[in-house]
């Protein structure tokens, strides 16, 4: 009993009533270093954000305004902003949080590999070896997050097959996306040379 009350005392204490930040709207100050961090400033208020590499990227200029849909992670010793350029993304990443095992930081990895559209291609698929070009992920892993994962990525009425109001391609990302975003998580030129050598050619 001891021990289940000590565990219920170090759970965040948020109540229903507590706020939280769906998405932000200000000026880009800042891009961490290694890319997986950006500075946005919000009427005076400055909100580091922990983003995918290319978002960190394509997010926009120095001093020019941005926009990121949020999701708002709340542990026990911290708040942690992350976010992501389409409402799909953030949605995506939500329901990654949802399977057993995956943290933030697992489904930012499987994200930076494949959007989600590309992702939902992967498990109708059962394509293990696109999921393990996830850092981190093997083929154990893998085979867990292919049954987790089909039941938790139905997003309803999502498009997932138009981002941005662009068609995405099927499939995983693109060879040149891997190869940033695996360069983004700190990957050396030859893993990433290995991984991409057992890419699929584009045809």
């Amino acid at each position: 009993c001891s021990a289940h009350a000590g565990r219920l005392a170090r759970e965040p204490r948020r109540r229903p009533g507590d706020p939280m930040i769906g998405s932000l709207r200000g000026t880009l100050l800042d891009r961490g270093v290694g890319g997986a961090e950006v500075l946005v400033e919000v009427a005076g208020v400055g909100y580091r954000v922990t983003v995918a590499p290319a978002t960190a990227v394509a997010v926009g200029t120095v001093g020019e305004e941005v926009f990121l849909h949020i999701h708002h992670h709340i542990r026990e010793d911290a708040q942690t902003l992350y976010g992501f350029p389409t409402r799909e993304e953030r949605v995506c990443f939500e329901a990654l949080l949802s399977a057993h095992g995956v943290g933030p930081a697992l489904a930012l990895a499987i994200l930076s590999v494949h959007e989600p559209s590309g992702l939902q291609q992967v498990l109708a698929d059962d394509d293990l070896d696109a999921l393990c070009l996830v850092p981190g992920v093997g083929r154990k892993t893998a085979t867990r997050l292919l049954v987790e994962l089909k039941s938790r990525l139905d997003l309803g009425d999502l498009d997932l097959t138009r981002i941005e109001g662009e068609a995405a391609a099927p499939g995983a990302s693109s060879r040149k996306d891997v190869h940033d975003a695996l360069e983004g998580l700190g990957y050396g030129p030859d893993e990433i040379r290995d991984v991409l050598h057992d890419l699929p050619h584009e045809g």
